[in-house]
């Protein structure tokens, strides 16, 4: 491995942090994937290697795990992770136009890095926010109701260094190597800003109470049917052969 000694040693104590939590160290490798991502920006062959090693488990196996969630980056990543929502409904409010322009505007593709490193931009799949449709998220923070001008705007910003705000959630948005060690379970202390469900997402709720709609009640359960009692076998007793004697006629 190329790590420095510095880096070897704060990861080895780290990692010593992940395993602990686990009866069984290898159920710590996905959080362990995270910290070193949040190390080289990516989970590198380092990375991979340092996994096996501390966790007692081959590259391959560790590969096949980090090549199977989207989140777990295999080649250098951009500070800022730019995922905009092209699920049914965001592609049908307008997700595959912002999709497109900040392509166009940033000059990549999807899973593709600008050149200054700032962003890689993706297409994700649903992040639970239909009610904010089209939602774009940076580093998994939220930034709802999007246009292709805000999209370009946020992305401005972020390339020049300038604070950004999601719609809801965190009061700023982090780098991805910052968000990715609070995935491997080392809290940045900011869990709590901004926790609230906005008007979109509770206007159901409002409608029910304002109009006095209530679920209806559940269905009767059936008892649960009673086992028959056991029945202790009965034994047979055996019967004896009957010899016969001379030919049959």
């Amino acid at each position: 491995m190329t790590y420095d000694e510095q880096t070897l040693t704060s990861l080895r104590a780290d990692a010593d942090d992940v395993v602990a939590r686990y009866p069984d160290p290898r159920s710590g490798l996905l959080p362990l994937l995270h910290l070193v991502q949040s190390v080289d920006g990516y989970v590198s062959s380092d990375g991979i290697r340092f996994c096996a090693e501390r966790l007692g488990l081959t590259p391959a196996e560790v590969s096949a795990v980090a090549t199977f969630y989207s989140q777990y980056k295999r080649h250098p990543n951009g500070a800022y992770t730019v995922g905009v929502c092209t699920n049914t409904l965001c592609a049908v409010m307008g997700g595959d136009a912002i999709f497109d322009e900040l392509s166009e505007h940033l000059g990549v593709g999807h899973d593709e890095t600008t050149e200054d490193g700032a962003i890689t931009l993706e297409r994700v799949e649903c992040n639970a926010a239909c009610d904010y449709a089209p939602v774009m998220m940076v580093n998994w923070e939220f930034f709802d109701n999007q246009t292709p001008e805000s999209a370009k705007a946020v992305a401005d910003d972020l390339r020049a260094g300038r604070p950004v705000a999601p719609t809801r959630g965190a009061a700023q948005v982090c780098t991805f190597k910052q968000m990715s060690r609070v995935l491997a379970g080392f809290p940045d202390g900011r869990a709590d800003e901004g926790g609230i469900a906005g008007e979109p997402t509770l206007a159901g709720l409002r409608l029910a109470r304002e109009r006095g709609w209530t679920a209806p009640p559940p269905p009767p359960v059936d008892p649960p049917p009673v086992d028959p009692p056991l029945v202790e076998p009965v034994e047979t007793p055996a019967v004896e052969p009957v010899e016969t004697k001379g030919d049959p006629k």
